[in-house]
C-alpha cells in the first residue's frame, strides 16, 4: 500500500469514525481529555498496524476493537491490584444485619419514576455520572466494565486480575455507594 494512499485512508477514517469512537469512550470514561487521548492512541495504533489490516472485519469494527483494548488497558492500569480483604462474618455494613437482611433504617427508598422514564432523563444521567465519579478507581472500572461495557464477571476478573470474591466485593460496594449517592442527589431533590 502506497504511503500517500495510506495517509489519505487514515485521514478518511479519522473523519468518518472519530465522533463515534469519542462517544463510545466518553460514555465509559466521562472524561473528555482521556477519551480524546484514547482515540488518538487508537488511530496511532491503526496507523502503526495498517499493514496488518486485511479487511476481514470492517474498518469500523477494527477501530472499535482497538479502542476497546485501549479501554481495557486503561481499566487494568487503574486497578492497582491491591487485594481487597474478604468480608468478615460479622456485618460491618450499615445496610445489612448479621443475617444479611436490610437494616430497617436502610431499606432502599422507593423510586418515584419508573426505570423507563429514568433512561430517557438526561438530568438523571448527569447525577448518575457524578455519583459514578465518586467511586474508587477500581470500583469504577469494575462497575463500568460490567454494566456499561457488558463484560461477563469472569472476563472482568481475568482482565483486571481479580479473584471472584474480590470482584464481588468491588461490585457490591460500588452498587451500595451509587445507591446512597443517587438517593441523596436524585431522590431527595
Amino acid at each position: 500500500m502506497a504511503k500517500v494512499s495510506t495517509n489519505q485512508q487514515l485521514t478518511d477514517w479519522v473523519s468518518t469514525y472519530s465522533d463515534a469512537l469519542f462517544a463510545f469512550a466518553f460514555k465509559r470514561l466521562n472524561d473528555r481529555s482521556l477519551s480524546k487521548d484514547l482515540i488518538q492512541d487508537t488511530f496511532l495504533s491503526a496507523w502503526n498496524n495498517i499493514d496488518k489490516f486485511k479487511g476481514d472485519a470492517s474498518v469500523k469494527t477494527w477501530l472499535f476493537t482497538i479502542l476497546k483494548n485501549k479501554l481495557i488497558d486503561h481499566y487494568r492500569h487503574q486497578s492497582n491490584r491491591k487485594v481487597i480483604a474478604s468480608i468478615s462474618t460479622q456485618s460491618n455494613d450499615a445496610f445489612f444485619d448479621a443475617t444479611d437482611h436490610w437494616q430497617p433504617q436502610a431499606y432502599p427508598k422507593a423510586w418515584t419514576e419508573g426505570t423507563d422514564a429514568l433512561l430517557e432523563n438526561k438530568a438523571f444521567f448527569k447525577v448518575l455520572w457524578h455519583c459514578k465519579e465518586k467511586l474508587k478507581s477500581l470500583q469504577n472500572s469494575v462497575f463500568t466494565m460490567k454494566y456499561i461495557d457488558g463484560f461477563e464477571s469472569e472476563e472482568i476478573c481475568k482482565e483486571l486480575e481479580l479473584s471472584p470474591s474480590n470482584y464481588w466485593i468491588l461490585i457490591h460496594r460500588a452498587k451500595l455507594q451509587l445507591r446512597a449517592c443517587l438517593e441523596i442527589n436524585w431522590m431527595e431533590k
